[in-house]
């Protein structure tokens, strides 16, 4: 007889309506593509699953591209590089007691340092074959956006917090004429509020008005921070909460600038 992994509270997370506060969107070939992103799956993870109780591991990856490319309109040369990788994925303690999925993904670097073009290229194609073995697990990995008409994607508040999938994990005995204490509801993250338009144009006025060099590194560090895909044509559309804000004028800060 199978031993099971999942307790049924962890069983009905996976199961679960994705929240759709949580669903990125970018246009891509005229399309406008949902996903989420590499830190909000590993959290996920770490929610139903347990900080403990799950593994990820890059079981292969591959350079399978590496040219010299213009940059831009700048036409400044520079490189293009792209990597393959497959993520192997596992949950659970003990043989018998785990789930195991794979995954595999593709990544793409553009820079003027070949190195920098490599690490972009890597970093991307271990995140897109995770997400895509996690995915396996159900909804709250984005399985809901496979289905094009995401009828398991709502806006719905955040879920409660399910308990570790470690078996030896078990709740805390209570003192006579004590109560267990209900706990407390997850708060929305603010940094994910959206922006305001009028708040979006000053940003884009700013930003526009930069020296080149300092709006070449400020979209460099944009789009590594918040894995901007290489072949988005701007980041402008990518400005949209307050996260967003806050992280441009902390950069604006540390480089001397001030924002308007």
């Amino acid at each position: 007889m199978a031993t099971a992994v999942f307790s049924p509270e962890q069983i009905a997370a996976l199961s679960a309506p994705l929240d759709r506060a949580k669903v990125q969107t970018r246009s891509q070939a005229g399309r406008s593509l949902a996903y989420l992103e590499g830190w909000q799956a590993i959290a996920e993870a770490n929610r139903i699953f347990g900080f403990d109780c799950w593994q990820r591991e890059t079981i292969a990856v591959k350079c399978v591209s590496e040219r010299e490319r213009t940059l831009g309109s700048s036409n400044r040369a520079g490189w293009g590089v792209t990597y393959t990788a497959r993520v192997r994925i596992t949950v659970g303690d003990g043989v018998g007691a785990q789930v195991i999925r794979e995954g595999s993904g593709a990544g793409h670097g553009i820079d003027a340092d070949l190195g920098q073009a490599h690490e972009s290229a890597l970093k991307e194609a271990e995140t897109d074959a995770m997400k895509r073995a996690l995915m396996t697990f159900g909804n709250p990995f984005g399985l809901a956006l496979y289905d094009k008409q995401q009828r398991e994607v709502t806006s719905s508040a955040a879920p409660t917090p399910v308990p570790s999938a470690n078996p030896s994990s078990r709740p805390a005995e209570v003192a006579p004429g004590r109560q267990l204490q209900s706990p407390a509801q997850p708060e929305v993250d603010p940094s994910l509020d959206p922006l305001d338009p009028g708040t979006i144009h000053q940003l884009h006025s700013t930003i526009r008005s930069l020296p080149r060099p300092a709006l070449e590194g400020l979209t460099k560090a944009f789009r590594k921070r918040f894995q901007v895909p290489p072949d988005a044509p701007s980041i402008a559309d990518r400005i949209s909460q307050r996260r967003h804000r806050d992280w441009i004028e902390t950069f604006l800060l540390q480089h001397q600038q001030v924002v308007a």
